[in-house]
């Protein structure tokens, strides 16, 4: 008796649904996700039990590091930087600080952070990308009196900023071995224009956090 041979076909998988569901998954993620900025100097905030969370938008962050020596320990100050979320109103911040270029102006607002003293800005922009990743880490916004001038560097960028957007918020986000007399010393700036209302950005200590939730148990 001779052998049944069986007929065989391609088994065809209709893939729309998967590829739908792949291009929504990745509109959600573009849609949803945070990215990182990029910061001149690596900063480890200090732990925190606070959970109240920093708005996304429309924050004026404050950036203070160590200063480290060859040794890697603090040697004294350290420097302060900052950072703004609306490109189109950092840009008239630093309108109202000084006068650039239309290139050194795009420059400007396209660095996530900024904190170079106002006399050395233009120069620094002019130069390559590479140049002012390694000099701003060595620079930082003066805290200083102006001789002439009631507001330091500081001050006058926290007012422009409050000036092109009344409802701004501020955000001190400080390393956890940054010495406390610069930390301070930012406060008290702040302080002098009434800005007493601001953010101390930390991360979540989950133990404290715990002990905390449980009367201070151990």
């Amino acid at each position: 008796m001779g052998k049944v041979k069986i007929k065989k076909s391609d088994v065809w998988i209709d893939m729309t649904p998967m590829s739908d569901v792949m291009t929504l998954l990745l509109t959600f993620f573009m849609l949803t996700s945070t990215f990182v900025k990029n910061e001149p100097v690596k900063v480890n905030t200090p732990g925190s039990v606070s959970e109240t969370k920093v708005p996304e938008n429309g924050v004026l962050t404050i950036l203070v590091s160590p200063e480290k020596g060859a040794n890697g320990k603090p040697t004294g100050e350290g420097q302060v930087f900052m950072s703004y979320d609306n490109t189109n109103e950092l840009g008239q911040i630093v309108d109202m600080m000084t006068t650039l270029t239309p290139a050194q102006r795009k420059t400007f607002t396209a660095e996530s952070t900024f904190g170079t003293p106002i006399d050395k800005l233009a120069a620094y922009l002019s130069k390559p990308a590479a140049e002012r990743s390694k000099e701003l880490p060595k620079m930082g916004i003066p805290l200083d009196s102006i001789q002439g001038q009631d507001m330091t560097e500081f001050q006058q960028w926290v007012n422009a900023a409050r000036q092109v957007n009344p409802k701004v918020r501020l955000a001190i986000k400080s390393d956890a071995e940054t010495p406390y007399g610069t930390v301070k010393k930012v406060m008290s700036e702040l302080q002098d224009m009434d800005e007493s209302h601001y953010y101390m950005i930390t991360q979540l200590d989950a133990k404290k956090a715990a002990q905390a939730a449980n009367g201070g148990a151990k």
